[in-house]
């Protein structure tokens, strides 16, 4: 299995260090192992996706082990599916990808980790040479049609309708998403009036939900974790400086969180 050609969606094969379509259409292999599918007219910026100082923050907090149960549920389902072929959709410096990759080795599968952030994925191929990353829209897949064991999605935004072309019948996409108290106490610092996250499960057509588990528990951050965590948010651009202040000045911040695992199985086909 290898990628499919982001201009002409036919299938790439891979020649020295690079992945050539029929067409001619060529795409290299950056010197940290990743391949960028993402032409520049598939960008809505420049440089989309989380910043440096962003990736720098987000694997300083997760390097630490914060989020670790959230992986270590998600890699529970995985190894009870034991997927061949796994794609994480947002993968974005790798944390989660190099655990469920681990899995996917036991059935000496192939473990795929797609982000549109060019800097992030630099950052995961350096670290996780025994995963496939690539650049890429999550809109647009550059995989074949019924080609995935698994999908992994956190936090990550993805059509349906790729989803089910890419997963094969059978196969399972599995996402993680806030819980309504998903870290209510960084949320209070930053807004008058805190709203619970939505708890309705969004609409997969083509899938099932199999198996549903909310997970969270409460952690004790230092000011240097409150402001990674922060910024990895999608709500830090609304905090005011005073407010990044307090945070950095923070000895035990607690601060819950609260997730959403869904398992859903793609419908085979009649």
């Amino acid at each position: 299995m290898s990628y499919l050609c982001p201009l002409c969606h036919a299938p790439l094969a891979a020649v020295g260090k690079s992945f050539l379509c029929p067409d001619g259409h060529q795409f290299d292999k950056a010197k940290e192992g990743y391949v960028n599918l993402l032409p520049v007219q598939h960008k809505r910026s420049k440089d989309p996706g989380d910043s440096s100082e962003m990736m720098q923050a987000r694997r300083a907090f997760l390097d630490a082990g914060h989020y670790q149960p959230l992986r270590e549920a998600i890699c529970l389902q995985l190894e009870q599916a034991a997927p061949v072929t796994l794609l994480d959709i947002g993968c974005g410096e790798g944390y989660y990808t190099a655990g469920f990759a681990q899995v996917v080795a036991k059935k000496s599968g192939t473990t795929w980790g797609l982000d549109v952030a060019k800097i992030a994925i630099r950052y995961a191929a350096k670290r996780y040479p025994q995963v496939q990353f690539c650049v890429a829209s999550s809109h647009r897949l550059p995989f074949a049609d019924n080609s995935l064991d698994a999908v992994v999605r956190i936090f990550a935004p993805c059509k349906a309708e790729e989803l089910a072309r890419v997963v094969k019948p059978g196969g399972i996409v599995i996402t993680a998403t806030p819980g309504p108290r998903h870290l209510m106490q960084l949320k209070g610092q930053i807004y008058d009036n805190v709203m619970l996250h939505s708890s309705e499960a969004e609409a997969l057509p083509g899938f099932v939900v199999e198996h549903v588990q909310s997970i969270g528990w409460t952690m004790t951050l230092q000011g240097c974790e409150v402001v990674a965590l922060l910024q990895m948010t999608p709500f830090a651009w609304r905090a005011r400086p005073e407010v990044w202040q307090a945070l950095a000045a923070e000895t035990a911040f607690n601060c819950e969180t609260d997730f959403v695992v869904r398992v859903w199985r793609r419908e085979t086909l009649a």
